[in-house]
């Protein structure tokens, strides 16, 4: 069964596109087959799989405004080895022509519905903030993966983006959840950031990620090569998290029937 995940928050530099990218390079070498959605105008996501913005002729505004059907706009990933529907500037413009269309919430999701059962994931690569692109991503999805520093204003942003979906829940979307909140740029060396981290394990428990994002070198190079870290630097430490990340969401996906059958492989 496909999972939809919206990588997301309202704070911008914590690690969504990074995260987005490398988690999607991640399942894929786990044999999963991965979409990736990239729904910031700035087009990060697209570029850090290795797809031009600039020479896309059509993209994920395409979609939106239904000017081109999803299968037309989803490209490959050379090298991340997944698929992207790719955005450019011209997502901008999208989000003020949607408020004069019908059904301007479920744009995404109607499109998606039709390339759904392709999929075993598909990660939404979300702006930072909360806008109609940003509402779209949410009323599509199954979950939510939120990406933050261990800050004291990332505790205060936090709090503003469950009670945000929270209201999605209420009023678009009844299935969406928080599926987890992942620790990124994380530094244990930091007593503030063992602090956060600690209340993080306090208030959310088990859909608090085990997995840590650390800070890397050769995680923050990859993006400017066109690649995941796991294509640039397999044995680099950025590379090593995000394989376990993707294992701990597998894990966590498992029915009971699949647990129960790997078990007796053993």
């Amino acid at each position: 069964m496909t999972k939809i995940y919206a990588i997301a928050n309202q704070k911008g530099g914590v690690g969504k596109t990074t995260t987005c990218v490398n988690l999607a390079a991640s399942l894929v070498a786990t044999k999963k087959r991965v979409l990736l959605v990239d729904l910031d105008p700035q087009g990060n996501a697209t570029m850090g799989s290795g797809v031009n913005k600039n020479e896309i002729e059509e993209n994920i505004y395409d979609v939106l405004t239904e000017r081109a059907a999803i299968k037309d706009c989803i490209v490959v990933s050379e090298s991340g080895k997944y698929h992207v529907l790719p955005a450019n500037g011209d997502l901008t413009a999208a989000e003020v022509e949607m408020l004069a269309l019908d059904n301007k919430e479920r744009r995404l999701q109607n499109a998606l519905n039709q390339v759904r059962d392709q999929y075993d994931y598909i990660l939404i690569d979300c702006p930072p903030s909360l806008n109609m692109l940003t509402l779209n991503a949410l009323a599509a999805c199954d979950g939510v993966i939120i990406a933050m520093q261990c800050e004291y204003y990332a505790l205060e942003g936090l709090s503003a983006l469950v009670g945000t979906i929270n209201q999605i829940q209420k009023v678009l979307n009844p299935n969406l959840k928080i599926e987890g909140l992942l620790r990124t740029m994380y530094d244990p060396r930091n007593s503030l950031t063992n602090d956060v981290s600690a209340q993080l394990q306090q208030h959310f428990g088990d859909r608090l990620y085990r997995t840590c994002i650390p800070r890397n070198v050769r995680l923050a190079e990859a993006p400017s090569f066109g690649m995941p870290v796991l294509a640039f630097d397999r044995q680099s430490k950025g590379a090593i998290a995000y394989l376990a990340l993707a294992g701990e969401i597998l894990r966590r996906n498992e029915t009971p029937k699949q647990s129960a059958a790997a078990a007796e492989t053993l």
